[in-house]
C-alpha cells in the first residue's frame, strides 16, 4: 500500500492545478476567442462582408458577332466565293466528270501501280510523317513543308491520258502532277494553301478524285485586324465524289485555305489527282518559299 501511495504521489505532481474561476456560478468561461471579436468573413462569402461599390453594367469593348453557317456545294457549276482582298476566287465543280465504269478501272489501276510512298516533312525542326501517300510527277522538283520530291518524268501512261483530259476542260495547261492516297477515314491532309513561289502568281490546281468521298473544306484567310483568328470567317464545304472534277481558280491559294481532316466513320481509299504548272525556284530563295513572301524580299 505505501508503495501505491508513493506512486500516486508522484503522478500527481505532475498535474496542473486547475484555474479559479470569478464569473457567476454555472457559468461557462470561453477559453478559445474573446466574445467581442467578430469572424474574419469567409472566402466563401460567410459572414459579414464590405462592399466597396454597387454593380456597374460595362458594354463589351469589342462588338458580339454571329459565326457565319458553313456554306455547302455538291452541284456542277462555276461559283466565285470570294472578290478581294487578292482578286476573284473562283471554284469550278464538275462531279461525274469521268463515267463510273471507268473510274472503277482507273481507280484499280493507279492504286495498284504508281509508287506510293510515305514523305517526311518538317515543322519547326521536328520531322513527321504525313498521314497519307503520295507521288509526284514533273520535269522539276516540288518542294513543300521543307521537303522535296525528286523530278519525275517518267510519267504513268493513264497519266498521261487524263491531263489531256483536264486540260480540254479546264484551258489550262499542267506540267506536273502530285497524286495523294487516302488509305481510310484517318489519313488527312491539314490547312494549307498551294502558294509556293515554285507554282507561279494565282495558279489553278485541277483536282480528279477517285474512290470513296471525302469532304474538301475551305475557310477564308482572316483579315489584318483579325491577328490569324479564323473564328469568324467563310467557310465551305465540298463532298468530292468519285470521278469528280475540281478546279480552284483564280486568288482562291492566296485568299483562301483548304483541307482534307480525318473522319471516324468506316471510308474506304480514295486517290486524288491534283495537276499544276510548276516554275522554276526563284533565284536567291529557299525553295518551297511561299510566294508572298519571295515578293515582300525582291
Amino acid at each position: 500500500m505505501s508503495d501505491k501511495r508513493q506512486r500516486a504521489r508522484v503522478q500527481g505532481s505532475w498535474a496542473k492545478q486547475l484555474p479559479k474561476h470569478t464569473g457567476p456560478t454555472g457559468a461557462v468561461p470561453n477559453n478559445h476567442q474573446p466574445t467581442n471579436v467578430n469572424p474574419a468573413p469567409s472566402s466563401w462569402g460567410f459572414g459579414p462582408q464590405k462592399t466597396s461599390k454597387t454593380f456597374e453594367f460595362h458594354q463589351p469593348s469589342k462588338p458580339i458577332r454571329d459565326v457565319p453557317p458553313e456554306k455547302d456545294i455538291e452541284h456542277a457549276g462555276d461559283f466565285e466565293i470570294s472578290h478581294g482582298p487578292s482578286g476573284v476566287s473562283r471554284l469550278r465543280l464538275l462531279p461525274g466528270f469521268l463515267p463510273p465504269e471507268e473510274a472503277d478501272w482507273m481507280f484499280s489501276k493507279l492504286l495498284a501501280e504508281l509508287p506510293w510512298s510515305q514523305k517526311t516533312n518538317y515543322r519547326q525542326g521536328e520531322a513527321y510523317e504525313e498521314p497519307r501517300l503520295t507521288c509526284w510527277y514533273g520535269e522539276l522538283p516540288y518542294t513543300y513543308a521543307r521537303s522535296t520530291m525528286a523530278a519525275n518524268s517518267q510519267w504513268h501512261p493513264l497519266l498521261l491520258t487524263l491531263r489531256e483530259a483536264v486540260e480540254q476542260a479546264s484551258g489550262c495547261r499542267f506540267n506536273s502532277l502530285l497524286c495523294n492516297l487516302y488509305r481510310d477515314g484517318h489519313d488527312s491532309i491539314g490547312w494549307h494553301s498551294d502558294d509556293e513561289a515554285s507554282l507561279g502568281d494565282k495558279p489553278t490546281i485541277a483536282s480528279i478524285s477517285l474512290g470513296d468521298t471525302r469532304v474538301f473544306s475551305l475557310r477564308k484567310q482572316p483579315p489584318p485586324e483579325e491577328s490569324g483568328d479564323y473564328t469568324y470567317v467563310e467557310r465551305i464545304r465540298v463532298p468530292l465524289s468519285h470521278g469528280t472534277l475540281l478546279l480552284m481558280e483564280g486568288a482562291t491559294q492566296d485568299d483562301w485555305q483548304h483541307q482534307v481532316a480525318k473522319e471516324y466513320h468506316d471510308r474506304g481509299p480514295r486517290i486524288n489527282l491534283t495537276f499544276r504548272t510548276i516554275y522554276p525556284e526563284p533565284e536567291g530563295h529557299r525553295p518551297g518559299t511561299k510566294l508572298r513572301f519571295t515578293a515582300k524580299q525582291q
